[in-house]
């Protein structure tokens, strides 16, 4: 029998129809393959999304559906962002191998001096944030220079810089507040972002009984018209980036993986923000957060800067070989979390509408635990920024979840600690997993 008998009659491997079987067969291996790939790569980052995901279903239901309503993730955006600012600095201090324990107490201090400033002094608002920021900067110069040149290790640096920002904020307020804020300034943390037009459709109200609850509103337009333009260039994005990599050869994962991921995204965004459109829209705080994240994931991800901030935090002797220049690197890291501290300080002041002596009290915990949930690895080299706001958004859904099914505040600082315990754990798991 010939060959083409043989592959006519079926009986030959390469016939047409075990050659489609083999051909799909293949096809399928190599897109479970890339799969596994994608989440063993990216275990702790997509880890923590299901995680925060299915926290928020949990308190979701235990709340009857409370959780979920637009006038509460809205106040769990005012609630956390000083967090989620924090979380951001901390992020790249971590991932450059280091830490810092005095950010709460930056914060309380250039709060405290906002508010002798505008209440007392009656500066304008914005000389003062200008004048926050620049703060901030100076005290993380000064906290750097000791760090990446005299060689004193971080924690004791920071140590040192809790205590002494600590005290000069209690004696500049002589343990009393300061306020009121004028709105302006108080709308930092508290304000929204102003309407288009009067835009009546179907508002989302909540989730009770699992039944979506709507009703028909004004809609906040604004909101919207940045939700598509969100979705819009986030596509775009991912779209270039894909090409890019396939213009160098270089794997691109396959496409119904990337589609389904592109249309996740999409979703994510459109969802969230039709939802803050059933309300008030977009915080001022969220837009600050939203521009920092972008900002911040741009330079980690596509800019030398982040590189080398990565290179650094993984193996610093051979970054220093490799011609990085580690001390202004490790310097400029701790500038920036001075800045982003003091941020974080004057949105909080803003919120209560007082300088307080009392601010900042546990900020430094928040913003460390938030970071090493979202992914740091506590040997420095590895960890995202979208990876802190996962971690920060899971202790503050927590925090809020808790609070709302009236789960008592020790057992909440309890469970806090396990859930940092375990992070830290599956981080050193998957270490001696891979060297294994």
């Amino acid at each position: 029998m010939t060959l083409l008998d043989k592959i006519s009659r079926g009986d030959d491997d390469r016939s047409p129809e075990k050659i489609s079987s083999t051909v799909a067969a293949g096809a399928d291996t190599g897109v479970r393959a890339a799969l596994r790939r994608t989440l063993r790569s990216n275990v702790r980052q997509y880890g923590m999304i299901v995680a925060l995901v299915l926290i928020t279903v949990l308190f979701a239901v235990l709340s009857s559906g409370k959780l979920l309503t637009p006038l509460n993730i809205t106040q769990m955006i005012q609630q956390n962002g000083y967090i989620l600012v924090l979380a951001i600095g901390m992020m790249l201090v971590i991932v450059n191998g280091h830490i810092d324990l005095s950010v709460g107490s930056v914060a309380a201090l250039v709060g405290a001096i906002a508010g002798v400033l505008v209440v007392n002094w009656h500066w304008d608002w914005r000389l003062v944030l200008v004048a926050g920021l620049v703060l901030g900067g100076l005290i993380g110069a000064w906290q750097g220079y000791w760090i990446a040149y005299v060689k004193i290790p971080a924690f004791i640096v920071t140590l040192a810089g809790m205590l002494l920002f600590r005290g000069l904020a209690q004696l500049l307020l002589k343990g009393q507040s300061i306020g009121p804020f004028p709105d302006a300034f108080r709308d930092i943390a508290a304000g929204f972002l102003p309407e288009l037009g009067n835009f009546k459709g179907v508002q989302f109200v909540g989730i009770s009984d699992f039944t979506v609850q709507l009703k028909v509103g004004p809609l906040h337009t604004l909101t919207l018209v940045l939700g598509v333009a969100a979705t819009a260039i986030v596509v775009w994005t991912e779209l270039r980036a894909r090409r890019s990599r396939r213009s160098y050869g270089l794997p691109a994962g396959p496409k119904s993986l990337f589609t389904v991921r592109l249309v996740a995204l999409g979703a994510v965004i459109l969802l969230f923000s039709y939802v803050l459109a059933s309300y008030n829209g977009i915080p001022i705080v969220g837009l600050i957060l939203i521009g920092l994240i972008v900002v911040y994931s741009f330079m980690m991800n596509r800019s030398v800067a982040g590189r080398q901030i990565y290179a650094v935090g993984g193996n610093e002797k051979a970054a220093l070989l490799s011609g990085v220049k580690t001390k202004q690197n490790t310097f400029w890291v701790f500038v920036n979390m001075g800045v982003l501290a003091a941020l974080a300080g004057m949105i909080f002041a803003a919120r209560l509408s007082a300088a307080t002596p009392k601010a900042g009290v546990n900020f430094e915990l928040d913003a460390i635990a938030a970071a090493f949930v979202g992914g740091a690895s506590a040997s420095g080299g590895i960890g995202t920024v979208v990876g802190a706001i996962v971690g920060a958004l899971v202790m503050g859904v927590m925090n809020n979840g808790m609070s709302m099914i009236g789960v008592q505040s020790d057992w909440q600082q309890i469970i806090k600690g396990l859930v940092l315990l375990a992070a830290v754990a599956f981080d050193v798991y998957n270490k001696r997993k891979a060297k294994g």
